[in-house]
């Protein structure tokens, strides 16, 4: 099955489809994105469809209130918090500080800008 992310306003995922891969095939058997696009246009009457992958390709794997940026060819999630930036590679949110690497949990603290252990 191949995944699609419906696109609405401002860009934003509004809701994610599966498709057989057989409707995405074209003469020759070669998947296209193309044809898993019109063949959701024709079903639902809805123009804009992004195909999304679990693989890396488009960066992330698409989410409702993800929004897809066409110059980077990515789905972006909503940013998690005001200090956090977009890792340009990744498409992928980071903290200002990086995340302790040990066995313990943690929670991001928006106010002191610092993970603390989660108890």
């Amino acid at each position: 099955m191949a995944s699609f992310a419906k696109i609405g306003l401002n860009n934003k995922v509004i809701e994610i489809l599966s498709v057989h891969n057989n409707e995405l095939k074209d003469s020759n058997g070669v998947e296209q994105e193309v044809n898993g696009i019109n063949f959701l246009k024709h079903l639902t009457g809805w123009a804009i469809w992004k195909q999304t992958f679990t693989d890396g390709t488009r960066k992330n794997y698409a989410g409702i209130g993800y929004t897809y940026d066409e110059d980077r060819d990515a789905f972006i999630s909503p940013k998690p918090f005001a200090s956090w930036t977009l890792n340009e590679t990744t498409c992928k949110w980071e903290a200002p500080v990086n995340r302790p690497n040990d066995d313990n949990s943690y929670s991001w603290n928006e106010t002191s800008n610092n993970w603390e252990i989660v108890e």
